[in-house]
């Protein structure tokens, strides 16, 4: 994989790695895994929200 990053976000990429002390690619993988991890979380919680607020209706759709 390639990713390809404006000389801003290169530079906010670098800034902010420095300033956690750690390579921008550990930086970059940190984000990532923290991101996924948030849409993770943001996605289980729509769908139970979705299934409770749903019950009536899924119940019918499953007769």
């Amino acid at each position: 994989m390639t990713l390809r990053l404006t000389d801003e976000e290169t530079e906010a990429l670098r800034k902010a790695a420095e300033a956690e002390n750690v390579s921008m690619q550990e930086f970059a993988r940190a984000a990532i895994r923290d991101r996924a991890a948030r849409w993770e979380a943001d996605r289980d919680a729509f769908l139970s929200d979705f299934v409770t607020k749903n019950k009536g209706l899924l119940d019918r759709l499953g007769q």
